[in-house]
C-alpha cells in the first residue's frame, strides 16, 4: 500500500500530459518531443528500467533494513562520499519532487472546486515561474495582470503551500496515523482510475491513435524521461525498513509487487487517455479530467478530479514521510548536524527534520513551475538508482558471505543493465536539467567538505555519539 501510495500520483495524473504532447515554450522553442499515443511504450520502457533497479533495491533492502534507503545502502557498499552524493540526490526525489506533486495537487483542487462554482484568483493558484514558462496565454499573461508590490508581480500557489503544511502536521504526530490515512487514499485512487478506464473505454476513437508515434523513437525516449516521474516512489518504502515487521520478507514483496501493479495500471490508463482525445489536447495541469471533459463527460471528469486530489495527497504523505528519515540517517552518521537525528519523545518521529522538510517543500510550491521540477527530480533519482545498481554488485564481491534473504539471480547482468538503462533514460532529459543537476551536485559537495567531512563518525574513527532511538511505530 505504501508503494502504490507513493508511485501512483503526479506522474499519471499530471505529467502524462506533457509526456504525450511534448513541451514548447511561449517563444516557440521546443523543449522536448511528445510520445503521442506511443506513450504506452514509454511506460513499458520505464517498467523495464525500474524493474532492474527494483531488483537491486529489493536485495539491499532485505539485507540492510535501515531507514536511510539508498543512502544507507551506498554507505555500506561504496563508502561515505558516494553515500553523501546519493543522500543529496534523494533530496531531489523526495523533497524537490514533492514540490511538483503539491503544484499538481493545487491544479486538480482548482478544477474540482470549479465544478461547485468556487474559484480562487489566478494569481493565488499559480507560482511565478509557472506563469513565466507557461505556453497558455492566459497563465503567461498573469505576469502583467497580477497585483504588484514594488513593481514585482505577486504570483503564489497558496493551495499547494496549504496542503504541504497539513501533511507536515499529520506526519509530525506519528507513523501509525499516517499509514492508516495512506491506506484509505490508495483505495480511493484505484477506484477512481478504474472509473476513468471503465468510462473512457467506451468513448475511444481509434483515429486518435494515428499517428501512433508522431516523433518516432525520439518522442518515446523523451516522453519516458518526463513520465519517469510516474515511477518515482517505489523505493520510498525502503525508508520504512526500521519500522517494518519482518523486513527481509516484506520489503522485496512491497517494492517489486507495487512496481508490477503500477506498470500495468499505467499502460491501461495511457491507452485510454490517448484514445479519448487527440494527444495534443492532453497538455494541461489535469490531463485525465480534461480528457473526460473534452469527451463531454463532466460528471466523470469531476470524480476523477476528486480522485486526483486524494491520490496526490497520498504521494505527498509518503514522500514527506521518507525525506526526514533520510536526513535522520545522514545525521546519525555525523554528515548533518546532530539536531537532525533527534526524535520526538512522545510521537517517536524525527520531528525537526519533518518540519524543515515541510517548510522547504511548501515554500518551493509557492513559487516554482512543476515541469522544471519534474526534470530535476528525474535526473537526480535516476542517478541514485544507477549508483544503487552498482552498489549491490560491488557488495556481492566485497562481502560475498553476508546473509541475503532476497538474492537477485544473474546479478551482474541485472545490475549493469539497470545502471546503463538509468543513464540512457537520463539522456532523454533536456540540457537545462543536466545544468541544474550539476549545480545541485556542486552545492552538495561544498556542504559535505564544509561540514560532513570534518564531523563524520566514520572518518573520526569513533562510534556514533548517543542519539535517540530510530523512529518507530508508537506501541
Amino acid at each position: 500500500m505504501l508503494a502504490i501510495g507513493a508511485v501512483i500520483g503526479a506522474g499519471i495524473f499530471s505529467s502524462i500530459g506533457t509526456a504525450a504532447a511534448g513541451e514548447i515554450l511561449p517563444s516557440g522553442e521546443v523543449i522536448r518531443l511528445g510520445a503521442g499515443p506511443a506513450l504506452i511504450l514509454s511506460f513499458v520502457l520505464l517498467g523495464v528500467v525500474c524493474g532492474l533497479a527494483a531488483l537491486c533495491y529489493a536485495e539491499l533492502a532485505a539485507m540492510i533494513p535501515q531507514a536511510g534507503s539508498a543512502y544507507a545502502y551506498s554507505y555500506a557498499t561504496l563508502g561515505e562520499l558516494v553515500a553523501w552524493i546519493i543522500g543529496w540526490d534523494l533530496i531531489l526525489e523526495y523533497a524537490v519532487g514533492n514540490v511538483a506533486v503539491a503544484i499538481a495537487w493545487s491544479g486538480y483542487l482548482t478544477s474540482l472546486l470549479s465544478g461547485f462554482g468556487i474559484s480562487f484568483p489566478d494569481w493565488l493558484t499559480h507560482g511565478y515561474r509557472t506563469a513565466l514558462f507557461s505556453s497558455d496565454p492566459a497563465v503567461h499573461g498573469l505576469l502583467q495582470t497580477a497585483p504588484r508590490i514594488f513593481g514585482i508581480p505577486i504570483l503564489l500557489n497558496l493551495p499547494a503551500f496549504a496542503i504541504v503544511m497539513a501533511i507536515t502536521c499529520l506526519l509530525y504526530r506519528g507513523v501509525r496515523e499516517s499509514a492508516r490515512a495512506n491506506n484509505i487514499m490508495v483505495v480511493v485512487k484505484l477506484l477512481v482510475l478504474a472509473l476513468f478506464v471503465g468510462v473512457g473505454a467506451f468513448h475511444i476513437n481509434p483515429e486518435n491513435y494515428k499517428p501512433f508515434a508522431p516523433n518516432g523513437w525520439a518522442g518515446i525516449h523523451q516522453g519516458a524521461a518526463i513520465i519517469f516521474f510516474a515511477y518515482i516512489g517505489f523505493d520510498a518504502i525502503s525508508t520504512a525498513a526500521e519500522e517494518t515487521k519482518n523486513p527481509q520478507r516484506n520489503m522485496p514483496i512491497g517494492i517489486l509487487g507495487g512496481l508490477a501493479i503500477c506498470t500495468l495500471i499505467y499502460v491501461v490508463v495511457g491507452a485510454v487517455a490517448t484514445g479519448i482525445v487527440p494527444y495534443t489536447q492532453l497538455k494541461a495541469a489535469d490531463p485525465l479530467s480534461r480528457a473526460l471533459e473534452l469527451a463531454h463527460l463532466p460528471s466523470a471528469s469531476w470524480i476523477v478530479a476528486f480522485g486526483a486530489v486524494v491520490s496526490l495527497t497520498a504521494v505527498l504523505l509518503v514522500f514527506q514521510y521518507g525525506q526526514p528519515r533520510i536526513l535522520f540517517a545522514m545525521a546519525r552518521d555525523g554528515l548533518l548536524p546532530r539536531w537532525a537525528a533527534k526524535v520526538h519523545p512522545r510521537f517517536r518521529t524525527p520531528h525537526i527534520t519533518t518540519v524543515v522538510t515541510g517548510l522547504f517543500v511548501g515554500v518551493g510550491a509557492l513559487y516554482f513551475d512543476e515541469n522544471e521540477i519534474y526534470d530535476l527530480t528525474n535526473i537526480g533519482t535516476l542517478a541514485a538508482f544507477a549508483i544503487v545498481c552498482v552498489g549491490v554488485l560491488v557488495l556481492r564481491y566485497s562481502d560475498p558471505e553476508r546473509k541475503r534473504p532476497f538474492r537477485v539471480r544473474a546479478l551482474p547482468v541485472v545490475a549493469i543493465a539497470g545502471a546503463l538503462a538509468c543513464l540512457y533514460t537520463m539522456k532523454g532529459l533536456p540540457v537545462t536539467a543536466w545544468q541544474r543537476f550539476g549545480v545541485w551536485l556542486a552545492l552538495g559537495l561544498g556542504l559535505y567538505f564544509a561540514y560532513g567531512f570534518r564531523h563524520s563518525t566514520l572518518r573520526r574513527g569513533a562510534p556514533p555519539e548517543p542519539v535517540q532511538p530510530p523512529p518507530s511505530i508508537v506501541p
